[in-house]
């Protein structure tokens, strides 16, 4: 069966004791975390987790210009790689599996220097945080971005062409079904593609709200995430349809992102599964 999970950048601003509770009464297996360690304490995640019988599942790295992996200045690329390196030890202390990973701050679509060279500069920064990770037990999964958000990584074949050079056990690819309406041309096929360097999921519609909300059909999505064998987690993360999204979200301005799309997303996926056949 698959593991369910859900991004709690959704719920905003509220108590993070809140939305682990919240999972639990929707049914949920785990929770995926927004990676500031600093400004979470483990000993009270864990013990949150426990009282609802969850676990955390992975923890999402945000990329801003000030943590940029493919940064001209090097004081920059090394308070990013340094940044991923403490999201591995915040996994590693709550026990959770994955940490995400991409190369450029999130909404810069122009580079910096030429292509080859951040590429390299990529490789380099992944090939250290995957070192780290693997030392701990946890995974990085590299995650493309469609080309609104970023220019370096935007779709699964560049990803793998990545993760291969990288040539880290702890260092796979990541499939974001939103990101993936934008820039696949058959979601399904890509992720046949990665097979078995498929670390981790996010799964949302078409406009990023919880399947079944816009036009993706997740029936042959789900087919191939099963047909590769993947054992990984199912995770959302569904976000508004706004251009500041942290400002909507921590304004309470979209409250369809706590019960009704938390409930809605896991039961979409289960349904569409059932009449798969129940292929996981």
């Amino acid at each position: 069966m698959f593991r369910y999970t859900y991004n709690t950048l959704a719920y905003g601003r509220e108590p993070l004791s809140e939305g682990i509770a919240r999972l639990a009464r929707y049914g949920y297996d785990g929770v995926e975390l927004v990676g500031e360690p600093a400004e979470q304490d483990p000993g009270r995640i864990r013990a949150d987790l426990d009282r609802h019988g969850l676990v955390a599942s992975s923890i999402i790295s945000i990329f801003t210009p000030e943590r940029d992996i493919v940064s001209t200045d090097p004081a920059v690329r090394r308070r990013a790689v340094d940044y991923v390196r403490g999201n591995v030890d915040h996994a590693a202390a709550l026990g959770a599996e994955v940490v995400t990973f991409t190369p450029t701050a999130c909404m810069k679509i122009v580079p910096g220097a030429e292509r080859a060279r951040e590429w390299q500069w990529a490789v380099e920064a992944a090939r250290a945080v995957g070192d780290h990770a693997g030392e701990r037990g946890v995974r990085i999964a590299v995650e493309p971005w469609n080309r609104y958000e970023t220019y370096l990584i935007n779709r699964m074949d560049q990803a793998i062409a990545f993760v291969d050079e990288v040539a880290r056990p702890a260092v796979g690819v990541m499939a974001d079904t939103f990101h993936m309406a934008i820039e696949e041309t058959d979601i399904a096929a890509a992720i046949r593609r990665a097979g078995a360097r498929l670390t981790h999921v996010h799964l949302a519609d078409s406009n990023r709200a919880a399947p079944g909300y816009g036009h993706l059909d997740f029936a042959p999505v789900l087919a191939a995430i099963a047909d590769i064998g993947y054992e990984g987690w199912i995770s959302y993360e569904l976000l508004p349809a706004a251009g500041d999204v942290w400002g909507v979200l921590s304004g309470a301005g979209a409250p369809e992102f706590g019960d009704l799309y938390t409930g809605a997303a896991i039961a979409h996926t289960r349904a569409v599964l059932a009449g798969l056949g129940e292929r996981t």
